[in-house]
């Protein structure tokens, strides 16, 4: 049995990937930089991003990179 995300979210993870399409993908890693930039869980300081909160931005990213293998059917 899988484990039930919250619906926010869910929410979250779709609305950025309907806002940048072609900036999320399969990719875990590459989605959670993504995460971080276009959301406020990740702060830059002296040009570095630091991640303020960890967990919420790995499960974002978690649901982001299942949402598009489905949906691209990988």
């Amino acid at each position: 049995m899988g484990s039930i995300r919250q619906t926010y979210i869910k929410r979250v993870a779709i609305e950025l990937i309907r806002h940048y399409p072609n900036d999320f993908g399969a990719d875990f890693a590459h989605n959670k930089q993504k995460v971080l930039e276009l959301t406020d869980l990740g702060v830059n300081v002296d040009g570095k991003l630091h991640v303020v909160h960890k967990k919420l931005a790995n499960r974002i990213a978690g649901y982001a990179t299942r949402y598009m293998k489905r949906k691209r059917g990988i």
